[in-house]
């Protein structure tokens, strides 16, 4: 009964996320050039091969998935509370990173740099939104246990880093200051969850991270 249900689980993260890591690093590394065709052209034309992997991997979802590990209910219950988790994130960075925002909009406008926020989960962490999908695809594979999502996990982990890298001179190179004291002030990864005042609330650009 569970074995369809964690197959399924497998397939899902071995055919969306890598078309869309491909996706993010065929954009932030040349996010000036994009600028000049405007966000619609941009995904219009990156879309196409982000769609080829997307069906490639699809039809390679066996080999993908790899070895199945057996059905294990204390990793589907840590798989589920991942899940949950997740979700709690998403609904934490939802009220400030829009979806509009999250497709790239402001960032691939040659007009409008973003805005800074100053409030919310961005005070407590610089990638909430990275966090979010990492334990998303975490809670996954525990569930799946199958060997080809634990890889991916692995591999999302450095290939999210870079990621942020790129994303976060692109932050450097439009707000400057501002950006470098908000980075000494509010870690990149873990929250330190100390009691934050006003002058502890985020500072993070209203422009997308991802185009999840």
């Amino acid at each position: 009964m569970l074995n369809p249900i964690r197959y399924l689980f497998a397939v899902m993260p071995v055919v969306t996320v890598p078309p869309l890591i491909l996706l993010w690093y065929a954009i932030h590394p040349f996010a000036r050039a994009w600028r000049r065709i405007g966000a619609r052209w941009t995904y219009g034309i990156l879309m196409v091969p982000a769609l080829g992997v997307c069906w490639a991997s699809f039809t390679e979802r066996k080999t993908l998935v790899g070895t199945d590990l057996g059905t294990r209910p204390a990793l589907i219950v840590l798989g589920v509370a991942a899940l949950l988790l997740a979700g709690v994130l998403s609904q934490a960075r939802r009220k400030y990173l829009t979806q509009q925002i999250l497709m790239g909009v402001p960032e691939l406008s040659a007009t409008d740099k973003g805005k800074l926020l100053t409030e919310g989960i961005y005070g407590r962490i610089r990638n909430p939104r990275y966090v979010e999908f990492l334990t998303f695809i975490f809670g996954v594979a525990a569930i799946a246990n199958h060997l080809g999502v634990w890889i991916l996990l692995l591999a999302s982990v450095p290939a999210f880093e870079l990621i942020v890298v790129l994303e976060e001179r692109e932050l450097r190179e439009r707000f400057g200051a501002e950006f470098d004291e908000y980075c000494r002030r509010v870690p990149r990864w873990i929250p330190r969850w100390t009691k934050a005042g006003p002058s502890q609330s985020s500072i993070r650009a209203k422009f997308p991270t991802t185009p999840w």
